[in-house]
């Protein structure tokens, strides 16, 4: 069964390629939808900053990890800046490192 748990841990494997903390605990993922018959699944996301350069590269990591789980035939990225990330959206463990990277 396809569930946004699921979804979720999965992308902990995607990395934002200039601090390596994941898009999951940057609070980049606002939302996973997912169809009844599970073979579709919607990723709504954000970007650390406008125009980052990085938006290509972990959109496609996004989709090859969900659609890879079983049964799942498309993935979707939506992108959207409502609301802006902001580092509260962080949780404590990415805080935790980002504090001692930046």
């Amino acid at each position: 069964m396809i569930t946004e748990e699921l979804v979720r841990g999965m992308l902990t494997d995607v990395l934002d390629p200039e601090i390596q903390i994941d898009v999951v605990n940057l609070g980049m993922i606002y939302g996973v939808d997912i169809s009844e018959d599970q073979k579709y699944v919607k990723v709504t996301m954000t970007l650390t900053t406008m125009g980052c350069p990085a938006y290509d590269s972990l959109r496609e990591e996004i989709i090859e990890k969900v659609e890879s789980l079983p049964g799942v035939e498309k993935c979707e990225v939506e992108l959207t800046f409502d609301p802006p990330w902001d580092k509260e959206m962080m949780s404590e463990e990415a805080k935790l490192v980002f504090k001692y990277l930046f």
